[in-house]
């Protein structure tokens, strides 16, 4: 009997300590989730008011741009490559002192993007209806691509489909959405492979605009100016990394058989629209952010914004494929 009752307390002793370290490990996993939920809100948090800080900073660049033509060698253009976030609180004396605080491990890097280098998939439609002008201008960047003819037909049609305020209430519920990004052009019925092939020479913007010949490609600018060639739109690039056109007439002057085709709705020196884009990495994560921003004289607006958290791995196979 004494070696039952001995046996049932050490028995009642191991469940109790069973259930007592199932209750310990439960609460500590608890409180180990809360932290890094926490933390993790944290980052989240902290990373929003960074990279808001890079749009306004990028903002002030633009707004401080001295009027007239934009270029490739303005302070705006300059990326900003990846640099530890110690270093933009210079004024903080405390700011790099600790090898370990977050400042010192975590890297901001950024770009603005003139988005009147690309054709705007916008020119494709006027008042309603297609534009003879922009139809050609995305004709030819097709024929350049390798793009089937068809293809064009039924974005532009769609397009014209999505964008028609005029339409009654049966025909707009049965319109496309219209898009807002590059990448949303598949909502038209445009493949994903033709949308990549189209992605580093088209954007798509709140209206109709020209071309910067100071920022475009040989091939966006071949397309966008009809009745020039390939050769003619190489020539303009090369001239203006001498020295930038400060005026359509200095493009004249260097192509005055060209001159119908250099028209101020097709191509321009300036530009209002630009994108800018801030990456924060903290150790492995990255969090990327794009914006649109639009200039109005000594005004710059946000037009739309977007985060997301980018994959490192990826991202550094890409650079290495780059390279």
């Amino acid at each position: 009997m004494q070696q039952r009752q001995r046996g049932a307390a050490i028995l009642t002793a191991m469940l109790t300590v069973t259930l007592v370290a199932t209750f310990a490990a439960a609460a500590l996993w608890q409180q180990w989730r809360s932290v890094e939920v926490e933390g993790a809100e944290r980052s989240r948090v902290q990373s929003g008011w960074i990279l808001t800080g890079a749009l306004d900073w990028a903002r002030l660049i633009l707004r401080e741009d001295s009027p007239g033509a934009d270029h490739l060698a303005e302070p705006w253009s300059v990326p900003l490559q990846e640099a530890r976030l110690s270093t933009f609180l210079a004024a903080d004396r405390n700011a790099g002192a600790d090898p370990n605080s977050q400042a010192e491990n975590t890297f901001l890097s950024g770009q603005i993007i003139d988005q009147q280098s690309l054709l705007n998939v916008t020119n494709l439609v006027e008042a309603g209806r297609l534009s003879e002008q922009g139809v050609r201008s995305f004709q030819r960047l097709f024929a350049l691509l390798g793009l089937p003819a068809s293809q064009l037909d039924t974005l532009a049609e769609n397009l014209r489909f999505a964008s028609d305020i005029s339409t009654d209430n049966r025909s707009a519920s049965q319109a496309p959405l219209l898009p807002q990004r590059v990448e949303q052009l598949v909502w038209l019925g445009l493949p994903v492979s033709t949308v990549a092939a189209l992605q580093p020479y088209v954007t798509l913007l709140p209206a109709r605009t020209p071309v910067n010949l100071n920022t475009a490609s040989a091939e966006v600018i071949y397309a966008a100016a009809d009745g020039l060639s390939m050769a003619d739109a190489q020539r303009l690039v090369a001239e203006r990394e001498q020295s930038h056109f400060r005026s359509l007439q200095d493009a004249y002057r260097l192509m005055p058989q060209h001159q119908a085709a250099l028209t101020a709705g097709a191509v321009s020196i300036a530009s209002n629209y630009f994108e800018v884009l801030g990456r924060l990495r903290i150790d492995q994560v990255i969090v990327e952010e794009r914006s649109l921003v639009a200039r109005e004289g000594r005004m710059v607006r946000t037009l739309w914004r977007e985060r997301g958290v980018a994959d490192a791995t990826a991202l550094s196979q890409a650079a290495a494929t780059k390279r």
